[in-house]
């Protein structure tokens, strides 16, 4: 039985088309918008819930609670308990003033163990993955976790079209009672939302729908593409580096970019931003054609990446402008010892996505696959999916999913239409001959899920040794081979660094050279770019688009909340790749950044960035190197 609204009680004062909408993962929620007229006063919105009791068993030594229509809280080190999420979306620039919470019929439960505690999450990065699992802080404390009843978040982001101010509230009907090791948990809550609406609506315009900012080199080369983007509706704006920075203020070139897509939201109301350019050099180098960010949110094997997520977040909450750097040192996401914690709102304002362009013809191919792929696609060929998976973590001690192939088994069943092609370890196929014969006869949609570094991607077969024997899937030297002219599929890649768009040839040989002396490298091959760009800039065959990790990807183990449903593509960058695709296949999501947004988005719903630090990493590391107003299949099929 699901979780029941049994009651929404409004109590409203709006200016003119302000309004208030209800999202998560309770059925029953619709939206609800207030009369115009009036002046701006403080508003609640009053949402009460019913739950069934809890359910609770026992597993590998710990207590586990589950129940009926609520998800699992999965943060390493924190009991995992059940809770609900819901959406609520403002005009932007609302002020949230207050969210308070009532419960009622309180009971008190005597558990058989402690709750079990959420794993750690595993990386990507190739070596031996092992089901750790740790009591944090709360396992001694004297207080109820979570203390309050309810936890929730702000943001600024895009739904249904529209820049809104956003608040996720997660209501737990079950608190964990360490000092007695109880549970208690209610009948009902109501939560009261209370909250100031904006004077005046903050964004205005509709007059460009694309904006596309590439070097001055470039410019000439992507006139066309903007010609092509008109012909179809998609009014297009282009600006050059040097446009941008005599335009805008900032601190460093990536900020004035980022001042110029901020005032060309509110100037001409774009949605889209397309960035043409990557480093100006294959060799060696950290000189940029377009700006980039890099973030601190590290660790001791990776203390910066790249994030085009900077360039997408601009507004926070309020509407006040969303810096990254919000101590002011200079140090953009910064989030580590002697960094301090930079406040992230997180979410999407813009839909980003970057051509990683080194020289003109790299440009020249990637604008003509686009409009090529744009002006029509077979669905002889279109109509398939790719699928490339394995056992990516050797879990006996968990349950022993063959991660990589739960992951795509998904992504097939949410493509329904569409017909699998399944490389799977488990069938035997998974060979480099066997994806390359797959990818030259052409599919609308292509999704690797394992291993990977800058250079390759990689599956894993541990029949014969514990720690895993590689199974090469493809390198980026394999692609110039590819010949699927006309076919191109959007690629998603499950792995470490695949789309570390900043690989040189000088960096990737001196990595290789350090991992002899044993010194952390992700370089396993000398490459002067990486897996996730080549396939896009290769004229006349590998992808028109693709999605991946800048950095170390995370992925998860096992069940551990003995749902049913394997916990790597519930969490972590299995819930990004699986959520996309579901976005395509079953909401009928049909434009490449909007596919990429609202799954960064809905996991913001769920994993709030400013919790921990590798959800927030999994959202600002996964990059789209395409365009973001790419029409998926195509403008006639």
């Amino acid at each position: 039985m699901n979780t029941k609204i049994v009651g929404i009680l409004i109590a409203a004062v709006f200016v003119t088309s302000a309004f208030a909408t209800f999202a998560g993962n309770t059925p029953g929620y619709d939206r609800v918008e207030t009369a115009p007229g009036g002046q701006a006063s403080a508003t609640t919105y009053t949402v009460r819930q019913t739950f069934e009791q809890p359910v609770v068993f026992s597993a590998q030594g710990y207590a586990v609670v589950q129940m009926a229509g609520t998800r699992s809280d999965l943060r390493s080190g924190y009991p995992t308990l059940p809770y609900t999420r819901e959406t609520l979306t403002f005009p932007l620039g609302t002020a949230i003033t207050d969210v308070e919470v009532s419960v009622s019929g309180v009971h008190i439960l005597s558990l058989p163990g402690k709750i079990s505690p959420a794993p750690q999450p595993v990386p990507l990065n190739g070596e031996p993955a092992s089901y750790i699992v740790e009591e944090g802080p709360v396992y001694t404390s004297h207080q109820p976790y979570p203390r309050e009843w309810v936890q929730w978040h702000t943001g600024a982001g895009i739904r249904d079209g529209q820049r809104v101010t956003l608040v996720t509230v997660h209501v737990y009907p079950a608190r964990y009672l360490p000092d007695s090791n109880q549970l208690e948990y209610v009948d009902s809550a109501e939560v009261v939302v209370t909250y100031q609406p904006p004077e005046q609506p903050l964004l205005q315009a509709d007059a460009y729908d694309l904006l596309i900012v590439t070097a001055d080199a470039f410019r000439s080369d992507v006139e066309p593409l903007v010609e092509h983007k008109e012909s179809y509706g998609m009014r297009t704006l282009l600006a050059t580096t040097s446009e941008v920075y005599a335009a805008s203020d900032g601190r460093d070139q990536a900020e004035k970019l980022k001042y110029y897509i901020r005032d060309s939201i509110e100037d001409y109301g774009i949605k889209y931003v397309l960035l043409v350019g990557g480093l100006t050099s294959l060799i060696s180098g950290q000189e940029w054609h377009v700006p980039v960010r890099y973030v601190y949110n590290g660790e001791g094997s990776e203390p910066r990446y790249l994030s085009d997520l900077y360039f997408a977040d601009i507004y926070n909450a309020d509407g006040s402008f969303a810096s990254w750097d919000t101590n002011d040192d200079g140090v953009y996401g910064g989030w580590a010892f002697g960094l301090g914690k930079d406040l992230i709102d997180g979410y999407p304002d813009v839909y980003v996505g970057r051509l990683a362009c080194r020289n003109t013809k790299e440009v020249q191919a990637v604008v003509e696959k686009i409009m090529e792929y744009e002006s029509g696609t077979d669905p002889s060929w279109f109509k398939r999916v790719t699928l490339v998976g394995g056992d990516t973590f050797n879990d006996i001690s968990a349950h022993n999913y063959l991660e990589g192939e739960v992951a795509t088994q998904k992504t097939a069943e949410y493509l329904e239409d569409f017909d699998p092609v399944k490389l799977w370890w488990s069938e035997g196929n998974l060979q480099l001959s066997k994806v390359m014969d797959a990818l030259n006869q052409g599919s609308g949609f292509v999704h690797f899920s394992g291993h990977g570094s800058p250079g390759m991607w990689m599956g894993k077969d541990f029949t014969d040794d514990p720690h895993g024997e590689y199974i090469l899937g493809m390198e980026v030297y394999h692609m110039s081979f590819l010949k699927n002219d006309g076919k191109y599929p959007v690629w998603v890649i499950g792995g470490c660094h695949n789309s570390m768009f900043n690989a040189t040839l000088m960096d990737s040989t001196l990595g290789c050279i350090k991992s002899l002396t044993g010194t952390p490298t992700w370089y396993w091959m000398p490459i002067p770019e990486c897996f996730g760009w080549w396939p896009v800039k290769v004229p006349h065959g590998g992808a028109i688009a693709t999605l991946g990790c800048t950095g170390l990807g995370y992925g998860t183990i096992g069940d551990s909340d003995g749902d049913g449903i394997p916990d790597c593509i519930q969490y972590l960058l299995g819930y990004l790749e699986t959520r996309f695709f579901e976005l395509y296949g079953q909401e009928g999501v049909d434009v490449l950044g909007d596919m990429w947004g609202t799954a960064i988005s809905d996991y913001n719903d769920l994993f709030p960035p400013m919790q921990d630090k590798i959800d927030l990493k999994t959202v600002q590391e996964w990059v789209l190197l395409g365009d973001p107003s790419l029409k998926i299949g195509g403008y006639s099929s």
